[in-house]
């Protein structure tokens, strides 16, 4: 397993060949949750755009998913103050 430098890319390491096993972990995780927040805000956006009914129920999920990408430390938790506000914003309009 040679990368295109013909270098062995695991680490000899027992405790990093550990750690690379666990950030492959931790990265399939943080890519879903970072996508199903991104998934929720779509969903509201489009409910919005068209005028749909639901559009407070999507936003209170747009809202959970933002919370819980910033808890992790997904997006910094200004950013998710940031998102949240600008989606009631346009719930509001």
């Amino acid at each position: 397993m040679l990368n295109e430098r013909g270098v062995n890319p695991l680490p000899n390491i027992a405790s990093q060949i550990k750690r690379v096993r666990t950030n492959k972990k931790s990265t399939l995780a943080n890519n879903s949750q970072t996508s199903a927040m991104r998934t929720a805000i779509k969903k509201f956006n489009a409910a919005v755009a068209e005028g749909a009914e639901n559009a407070e129920e999507l936003l209170r999920a747009a809202h959970k998913a933002i919370d819980g990408a910033a808890s992790k430390g997904l997006i910094h938790k200004n950013k998710a103050s940031r998102d949240k506000s600008r989606l009631a914003a346009k719930l509001s309009k």
